[in-house]
């Protein structure tokens, strides 16, 4: 193990948490877009609530993995950068509106991908690339002057905030809100009486903890060379585009192993359903609207500094303020996309 590169093995960690992500959404049903979807439209909870199931093991392991050491959140960027409310509230309403348009998040497209359908591949391909102009090209000059970002110049987060502005215990915030999400996703019966869906759902929550484990065990490792990072699929989708191309610039980090973990375990999930299939899109008004609500997932990602996997689930693991904020404007903003959407069918 020694004589491995540090990013391989940051890698090998990004795919396995991937891995088990990817097939939780072929085989458990975790899709963000479609919990929502069937939630309003069709009157059941049950996929939405399986998300209590994931929130509340994720936030249990990664603080409880902080307090022994194992976990370094603090090196996180969702507590090493200052939190910009702007930031999340505007991006996430960007990133949720253009889920509903491209009827996928960017975890969602990759699973999807795994699956036989070429329409995420060009999904991803948009999003990859429009991320990076927002996070580094052309449009990098205007969101840092509209949303800056400067680093934290001390700890916060909800768990430090309540704690010194409430004096609640530390350990009583993080198990109050896991309760919470569990409390919230068991309430649900028919989520009650699938206990595969809630393998799946303890299983992605084990996922992010083993992310953010690993990559900070490998970050006092390599004296900092790997930062500590949960699963997120905006950025790093650009990153794996980068390093397919060039196989140098950035190399080979925990973002190519865990988006190529994400389609890997869902093409397994699918062969093991007997559900794999090469899809293509055959309207191209259709494809059109997607690419469209691609491109401001790819920027609103990077407003927001994460997706509905990165703030809403590695970012509410942490804990950090940006984590829930953005996760309900992502919900807000895919809401009036699906309603839109929806109003436009039935108006044809």
């Amino acid at each position: 193990m020694e004589s491995l590169p540090i990013g391989f093995l940051a890698a090998l960690v990004g795919l396995a948490g991937g891995l088990i992500l990817g097939l939780g959404w072929r085989l458990g049903g975790l899709c963000t877009l479609a919990a929502l979807e069937t939630a309003v439209y069709g009157t059941d909870q049950k996929r939405l609530r399986l998300w209590g199931i994931v929130l509340g093991v994720a936030i249990l392991g990664t603080q409880f993995g902080a307090r022994i050491g194992w976990i370094n959140l603090e090196g996180t960027l969702y507590h090493a950068i200052a939190w910009n409310p702007l930031a999340s509230v505007v991006g996430g309403l960007m990133f949720g509106y253009g889920m509903a348009m491209a009827g996928n998040c960017g975890f969602g497209a990759l699973a999807r991908f795994g699956g036989g359908d070429l329409r995420s591949l060009v999904l991803l391909v948009v999003m990859g690339i429009t991320g990076f102009m927002a996070l580094s090209g052309p449009l990098a000059t205007l969101r840092t002057s509209l949303f800056p970002q400067p680093e934290a110049d001390g700890p916060g987060g909800i768990v430090y905030d309540l704690e010194t502005s409430l004096g609640i215990p530390a350990l009583l915030t993080v198990i109050a809100i896991a309760i919470t999400c569990f409390a919230w996703a068991l309430s649900n019966e028919r989520l009650r009486a699938d206990r595969k869906m809630i393998a799946w759902g303890i299983a992605a929550g084990l996922a992010v903890t083993w992310c953010f484990a690993g990559t900070s065990f490998l970050s006092d490792a390599s004296l900092g060379a790997v930062a500590p990072e949960g699963p997120s699929f905006t950025a790093p989708i650009g990153r794996t585009l980068i390093y397919l191309m060039t196989a140098t610039a950035g190399g080979i980090t925990f973002s190519v192993g865990s988006v190529v973990g994400v389609a890997l375990g869902a093409f397994i999930g699918s062969m093991i359903k007997g559900t794999f299939v090469w899809e293509a899109c055959e309207d191209p008004r259709e494809l059109g609207r997607q690419v469209g609500g691609a491109a401001l997932m790819g920027v609103g990602g990077i407003v927001a500094m994460g997706c509905s996997i990165g703030q809403g689930v590695s970012g509410f693991a942490a804990l950090s303020w940006s984590g829930p904020v953005t996760l309900l404007c992502i919900v807000v903003g895919a809401l009036v996309g699906l309603r839109q959407l929806i109003g436009g069918f039935q108006a044809v």
